[in-house]
């Protein structure tokens, strides 16, 4: 259990400590115009496409819930694989949750611009997406995922 918790542990603190010194270069006023990409500060009262938005205060609370939930189910399911995953979901969960503490919405920075305009992101963001599929592969691959603790 030790080493599960670790694991976890370890990957939520450097997405987060990543995350963060990412956002600072932007919120210090780093800027970059390309041809498909700006690299511009955003700050983002919702979710997803700001979508949530309405909610204000209440969203960094109701995602506090979410994460605690995460985290409980995962330790009850007691599966080392889940560990790493869940640890790059929560880290990057809690430093957006953290920039609604502090700047009152989330700093996105990344700007694609190529044939459309999409949303504008981050490396928690990424880093979310990613996690996410990994656990769906783990998932629906029941033998990649064997060890409990």
């Amino acid at each position: 259990m030790f080493r599960a918790l670790l694991a976890l542990s370890l990957s939520a603190i450097g997405i987060f400590i990543i995350d963060q010194n990412i956002k600072t270069l932007f919120i210090d006023g780093y800027r970059y115009y390309g041809e498909y990409i700006d690299l511009i500060l955003v700050y983002n009262t919702g979710v997803a496409f700001s979508m949530l938005s309405v909610l204000g205060e209440w969203l960094k609370w109701i995602q506090m819930v979410i994460v605690v939930a995460l985290l409980i189910f995962i330790f009850r399911l007691r599966k080392v694989c889940f560990m790493i995953p869940v640890g790059l979901l929560t880290g990057a969960a809690l430093s957006n949750i953290y920039d609604r503490f502090i700047h009152e919405g989330v700093v996105d920075y990344v700007s694609w611009h190529y044939g459309f305009n999409f949303a504008v992101f981050n490396f928690a963001d990424v880093t979310i997406n990613i996690a996410v599929a990994w656990l769906l592969l783990l998932n629906f691959k029941p033998s990649l995922c064997k060890s409990k603790f």
